[in-house]
């Protein structure tokens, strides 16, 4: 089974696992399961998960994201109007510190669990709600205008793949990983350096800036490829139908991230 660029969909039972189960997420001595390596099913009669299964997780997921969100935005523009600034500061830090926690928790534990999975993404919807209340009192309509961005890429993404237009191959997923990587260094370089005055003119809106969003939400839609595929052949191997819960979680996570430079965009774009 290929690798994701996307960390939740790693080490999963499948392929060599399917016929020596998870004996392959041995740790270093081999003596038990290694580091984020998921545990063997504990009913071993679980159903195979279908496609069925995945769209059901992953639509009741966003739907949580999206109703929070919407609240959340909503509040948020209430307070922005009564320049309680704070509040939505302590939101937007909140809903992002609890949603990493969790993002963390259930990859590396590799956990297939629904409330784990909804609480996810209602701390997201926070998060993403507080910054959207706030881009939107900005920006009119660039709510409406990220998610529709967002839902195309999507959706043009899982029609590529289901299609065959590009084939999801070793190379495929090597390239993505290195421009991922290479991504989060140059975003975990301009941060650090902008605690020094230096900036690196990657997110400050200028013409690189849009460049390098363009270039991000490039690979955050290619990391879609790598999604689908990964759950494409979970279903395939018979994976148990629990896993549709992890499989839900994610695409959340792409799509998050996607939302959020797509967001970012239509902020420069937008501003004069």
């Amino acid at each position: 089974m290929r690798t994701s660029s996307n960390p939740a969909f790693r080490n999963l039972p499948g392929g060599a696992a399917a016929q020596a189960p998870y004996q392959g997420f041995n740790g270093p001595q081999g003596g038990g399961p290694g580091y984020g390596a998921p545990q063997a099913p504990s009913g071993a009669a679980d159903r195979p998960m279908t496609v069925d299964d995945v769209v059901m997780k992953t639509g009741a997921s966003l739907g949580v994201t999206l109703l929070v969100g919407v609240v959340t935005a909503i509040w948020a523009q209430s307070q922005a109007a009564a320049d309680n600034m704070g509040a939505i500061t302590g939101a937007m830090i909140g809903g992002m510190l609890v949603g990493l926690v969790l993002a963390l928790i259930i990859s590396f534990k590799q956990m297939a669990s629904g409330p784990m999975t909804l609480a996810y993404s209602a701390a997201e919807g926070v998060f993403l709600g507080a910054i959207t209340g706030v881009f939107e009192m900005i920006y009119p309509g660039i709510a409406l205008q990220a998610i529709l961005g967002t839902a195309g890429v999507f959706v043009v993404m899982l029609v590529v793949y289901k299609t065959g237009a590009v084939k999801v191959t070793p190379k495929l997923t090597k390239w993505i990983i290195g421009a991922l990587g290479g991504v989060l260094v140059l975003m975990l370089a301009n941060l650090v350096l902008g605690l020094f005055g230096v900036n690196l003119g990657i997110r400050d809106g200028s013409p690189l800036a849009i460049i390098f969003s363009i270039v991000v939400i490039g690979i955050a839609a290619f990391s879609f490829l790598l999604d689908f595929d990964m759950a494409d052949k979970m279903i395939r191997e018979g994976v148990p139908a629990k896993w549709s819960w992890y499989v839900a979680f994610g695409l959340m996570v792409t799509l998050v991230w996607l939302y959020l430079e797509i967001l970012r965009l239509l902020s420069y774009l937008q501003s004069d």
